[in-house]
């Protein structure tokens, strides 16, 4: 037998839907009866194979013959003198929320049902042939019969119809925001969100633009810095384990300060040559009135780091503005 529609959530004749994701199915598949015109006692099969097909409930009809009834509906539906369906269901949730109303709505989207039974109908969709139960009230969604839903509290926006009149004061009223005259037609409203929406693009395109251009500044100045702190590296101005702590360093003071410093700074000297320097140089206690490291020689720099490594940290960190690496 062919798979027949059961139900979908498109608006019905009477200004409301039946959304097929809040229709609970779990019952009927426990008893998934087919009655003909939604009448109780005329059974005529069932259906089988129930599933959500995007927002279709389909299902496919087994006429059980064993009624004059249901044999004539089974050769009706096989000439296609009958091939709709209906399905009956009972109300449980109501809503107005705007996400549930579409354009013509009048009356509120059933968000939560549960299905009851499903009949063989001669004249079958969602606009007349559909049988609800709400508060106890059989309604049915038929030509010509009344429907017991109550209206929405308030018809949306979507379903009602846009006037003349009300289409030209939000005209004016949209003319207005745009600095422009009450007077502007369509057309000039039209010109000017497009001006607007091209001066934005330009405004997004030019700030993108600077950032990739702050991006590739930043990068050519880390790696100026870089540069600055591997020759220090290089000529034992600094340490290898300290190339880090001066590469942030030179993000704060920029490449030309840490150039500066790395000028002002000597080669590490081993203790070792210092003493093995025939000669010394000037007296090791000189050191002791010496405001700066740079009045010192390398010679007194290391005798000073191995004898008062603290008073060497201090006068490190005076002259060149950082702690002392060592």
């Amino acid at each position: 037998m062919a798979r027949v529609r059961i139900s979908n959530s498109s608006l019905n004749s009477y200004g409301t839907r039946v959304l097929t994701e809040g229709l609970d199915i779990s019952q009927y598949e426990k008893n998934p009866v087919l009655l003909y015109m939604h009448q109780r006692g005329k059974v005529i099969g069932y259906v089988t194979d129930i599933k959500r097909e995007g927002d279709d409930l389909t299902g496919e009809l087994v006429f059980d013959e064993v009624t004059d009834l249901s044999k004539q509906c089974k050769a009706q539906f096989e000439k296609g003198s009958l091939r709709m369906v209906s399905m009956g269901a009972d109300i449980l949730e109501l809503s107005e929320a705007p996400e549930h109303i579409v354009q013509g709505q009048t009356r509120p989207t059933v968000s939560r049902s549960k299905l009851r039974e499903v009949s063989v109908v001669d004249i079958g969709s969602n606009d007349d042939a559909l049988r609800l139960t709400y508060e106890g009230k059989t309604l049915e969604l038929g030509a010509g019969l009344e429907c017991g839903l109550p209206a929405l509290k308030e018809t949306t926006d979507a379903a009602k119809p846009l006037t003349k009149e009300k289409k030209n004061m939000e005209l004016k009223d949209i003319a207005l925001k745009l600095g422009l005259a009450e007077t502007a037609s369509e057309a000039d409203v039209t010109a000017k969100i497009t001006e607007l929406t091209g001066q934005q693009n330009q405004e997004v395109n030019l700030a993108a633009q600077i950032k990739i251009l702050k991006e590739e500044n930043d990068g050519l100045k880390l790696a100026a810095i870089e540069q600055l702190v591997d020759g220090a590296i290089a000529d034992k101005k600094v340490s290898a384990d300290k190339k880090n702590h001066f590469v942030e360093l030179g993000k704060k003071v920029g490449s030309e300060e840490l150039k500066a410093l790395f000028a002002e700074m000597q080669p590490a000297v081993k203790l070792s040559t210092v003493i093995g320097n025939e000669g010394g140089g000037q007296d090791m206690g000189q050191h002791a009135d010496a405001k700066k490291l740079s009045d010192l020689t390398p010679e007194q720099r290391v005798e000073l780091k191995a004898s008062d490594i603290k008073e060497y940290r201090s006068l490190y960190q005076a002259e060149y503005g950082v702690e002392c690496p060592v």
